[in-house]
């Protein structure tokens, strides 16, 4: 049940460098007002490089 106002979102991650969508994530819109970068494994780049988040 979500209350009202409620300041988390879902996210997708792309890869910085092959620009593929791999990952989906949840922040808090409040406290990370910026996009969201995570160091994760891209599985057609097959190694871990820096994803950001997409809009």
């Amino acid at each position: 049940m979500a209350r009202r106002g409620e300041a988390r979102i879902l996210v997708t991650l792309g890869c910085t460098d092959c620009r593929e969508r791999t990952y989906n994530s949840s922040k808090n819109r409040r406290n990370d007002p910026q996009r969201l970068e995570l160091m994760k494994f891209c599985p057609r780049c097959r190694k871990h490089v820096l994803h950001r988040e997409v809009r």
